[in-house]
């Protein structure tokens, strides 16, 4: 449970980092790409004792399906918060897909 929180809140800061600076698309690249990388550290504070905790309970290919699923459950409710942007059938269908992939990882 503790590398399912941070990965969570790795993936929270990566998905600001990779998508919250098209918030400010009249600010500078260089400037957005500075600020990335320093949200970018804080993902890899939580990210990496996710997954060393992490790997000695699993296997580091379902470690990456995992983390796979939760990016995608993060990345939902910060695109709806900051963009606005519905989650549609199609969206749901995949992600049930992937969620899919955890399942089949973990059990056989």
């Amino acid at each position: 449970m503790k590398t399912i929180l941070l990965l969570i809140i790795s993936n929270t800061f990566m998905n600001l980092a990779w998508y919250g600076h098209l918030k400010f698309k009249n600010q500078a690249l260089w400037i957005v790409i500075l600020l990335s990388w320093g949200v970018a550290f804080f993902e890899y504070l939580f990210q990496v004792p996710a997954n060393r905790i992490g790997a000695q309970e699993w296997t580091v290919p379902q470690l990456k399906i995992l983390q796979e699923c939760i990016t995608l459950g993060v990345f939902s409710v910060v695109a709806f918060v900051l963009f606005g942007s519905p989650l549609k059938w199609n969206y749901v269908v995949s992600y049930a897909l992937i969620v899919g992939a955890v399942f089949f990882a973990f059990k056989f």
